[in-house]
This record gives C-alpha cells, sequence and structure tokens, in this order.
C-alpha cells in the first residue's frame, strides 16, 4: 500500500517519542496532500492518529484527526461507512476527559453536514454520539445528538434516556414535550411517533390508567390514557400530525386547534410562552395555519430549526407537503 513507508517511519516511533512521530505523520500527510493523493494521507493521519490515541497522546491525535478531516474535506469524502467508521474508532478512544473529543465531534459533524445529505449531520454519527454520551450519563448532551439523528434507534433511546430521568424527580410531562416537540418541529413524524410509543410504554404503572384500554384510533394506532394530560397530549398531537394534509383537510385542521384549545385552556406548561409558539410553528408546519399577527419571535423555536439546519421559524414560513409528513430524509 502506497502509505506503508510512511507509517514505517511513523508507528514506530510513536511509544518512546510521540512529538516526532506527530510531526512525521503531518509531513508525510501534507506531501501526499500536496501530490493529489488524499487516500495515502488519509490512511496515514488515520492509523498515526489512532496509535496515538492508544498511548494516550490526545492532543497529537486529536490534531491529526482533524488534519483527517481537511483531507476528508479537499477531496470531497463522501459520508460512507467507511469514512465514519474512521471516525467514531477516533472519537471512542479519545476518551471524555477534557475538551479533545468534543473537538472531534464537531468538527466531525460539520463535515458530514457537509458532504452528506442531512443538514443536521449523519443520523448515524449522531446516533453514535448520543449513545457514547448517554452511557457516561451526559444526559443534556446526548439529547441533542438524539434530536439531531431523528432515526428511529435515537428515538427510542431518548424516551429510554427520558424516563430514567425523570425517576429523579423531574417532571415526566416535560420530557414527554421535549421528545416530540422538537421531532414534530423538525418534520420528523416517524421519529416523534417512536418516541411517545416507547415513552408510554416504560412509564411507571402509577402513572398509567390500569382500568382505561388503550383507545383505537384508526386501524393501526391507538392512544393510551394516563394521569399526566401532557403525556396524552403529546400522543395526540403525534397523531393528528401524521394525519396533517396543510390546508387540504378541514377536519384536522380545525381536530388540532381544538386539541391544543382545551389542552392549553388547562394552564401548565402547554400554557407557557414558549411552548404556545412552539405549538403555533407546529401548526404552520403541518396545518398551513398563519401564526398569530403579531407573534414575538421565538427562541426555542429558533434554536431547535437551527439544531436541524433549516431556517429560523422567524426568518421564514415554512410548511410541510402533505406526502412529506410520514418521513425524513435519513431515516431508518
Amino acid at each position: 500500500m502506497a502509505s506503508t513507508r510512511a507509517l514505517n517511519a511513523i508507528l514506530p516511533q510513536i511509544e518512546g517519542s510521540p512529538y516526532e512521530a506527530h510531526q512525521k505523520a503531518r509531513t508525510f500527510a501534507s506531501r501526499y496532500v500536496k501530490s493529489g493523493q488524499f487516500d495515502t494521507a488519509i490512511d496515514v493521519l488515520f492509523q498515526s492518529a489512532r496509535e496515538l490515541l492508544k498511548t494516550g497522546q490526545s492532543g497529537s491525535g486529536v490534531d491529526l484527526a482533524g488534519f483527517m478531516l481537511e483531507v476528508y474535506d479537499a477531496k470531497g469524502e463522501a459520508v460512507t461507512e467507511e469514512s465514519r467508521g474512521r471516525l467514531t474508532q477516533l472519537i471512542a478512544l479519545t476518551g471524555s476527559a477534557g475538551a479533545w473529543r468534543k473537538t472531534i465531534i464537531d468538527k466531525a459533524i460539520a463535515w458530514s453536514a457537509k458532504h452528506g445529505p442531512c443538514p443536521a449531520g449523519d443520523p448515524d454519527l449522531q446516533h453514535y454520539v448520543g449513545e457514547l454520551l448517554y452511557k457516561e450519563g451526559a444526559l443534556e448532551l446526548a439529547e441533542t445528538h438524539f434530536l439531531a439523528s431523528g432515526k428511529r434507534d435515537s428515538a427510542r433511546l431518548l424516551a429510554e434516556m427520558f424516563i430514567a430521568w425523570s425517576a429523579s424527580g423531574n417532571a415526566i410531562s416535560a420530557f414527554a414535550l421535549r421528545g416530540t416537540l422538537p421531532y414534530l418541529l423538525n418534520g420528523n413524524i416517524l421519529a416523534a411517533r417512536t418516541f411517545i410509543t416507547h415513552f408510554i410504554a416504560n412509564l411507571p404503572v402509577s402513572l398509567v390508567h390500569s382500568t382505561s384500554p388503550p383507545i383505537s384510533v384508526g386501524p393501526t394506532n391507538e392512544v393510551t390514557l394516563t394521569k399526566d394530560p401532557v403525556v396524552n397530549f403529546a400522543q395526540i398531537a403525534v397523531l393528528t400530525c401524521q394525519r396533517a394534509q396543510g390546508d387540504k383537510n378541514k377536519v384536522i385542521r380545525e381536530s388540532w386547534v381544538r386539541l391544543c384549545g382545551t389542552y392549553q385552556s388547562r394552564g401548565g406548561i402547554l400554557a407557557s410562552p414558549e411552548v404556545r409558539r412552539v405549538l403555533n410553528e407546529i401548526a404552520t408546519l403541518y396545518f398551513a395555519i398563519p401564526p398569530p399577527r403579531g407573534q414575538a419571535p421565538n427562541p426555542l423555536g429558533d434554536m431547535l430549526s437551527s439544531m436541524f439546519g433549516g431556517p429560523a421559524p422567524s426568518q421564514a414560513r415554512r410548511v410541510l407537503a402533505p406526502s412529506n409528513t410520514l418521513g425524513s430524509t435519513g431515516l431508518d
């Protein structure tokens, strides 16, 4: 292989002279890049970074990983199992101490957003990072990546994580919305439905009405009545959005308006200004219902939209085409 000569000069030095090995790797890779041998440069940088990280040389390893991503970008490397696999290996080897791993993750996701089909970054990469952080107990960070991934596996793990998180005394209703509304706001019905289904399935028995059987909604859907009205709202909201057809189905549009009005009239989190604004964005997105006149910019909606690579809701009015409400690009 073309990289053999370079690696034979680099790898033996890593244990005793890691700095010299690091410099040699950069020198060899730079030469290969200048001569257009991108694949050889990538191999040199990947193997050198991997071995440096194995010996605890986080700074040098991350530096070479960043250089490898620059070569990815220069080459126009597409997001594939191989190109993603190199990155997940290096992320796993970096460890959680300090900011080194975050540096690789941020750069890797930026590359995958640029060279892959998903503006929020490669769903499989986002899921890998989310699961890694979840296992380490970094729940808020994991949440961001699970939401950005949008895969069914991410939605399932997010539901599992939120149920466990709520056991420490946090309000279960807030978690129902934190998993449902962002997926809906991103037009990702499949993930929203997967999330709320697994969320309900893992609720403590004490929160489920044991005497009330699930209510069938159509041939394949049902609503499980719980003692938490916000959780009930989240279930019905997903099913209503699933049947949306923009402004073409007035019955469903009116159902959405009644649903929000009924639950918001009871006060609580659904009546809060932040959640009201997000629900108004969802109403526009799925049912082509114009936002209220004079609605102030929605920081939460802006944050969620920018997280998923879209325009801020206050900048442009988004409406889903009816045929796009049951799926999302990049979903499994």
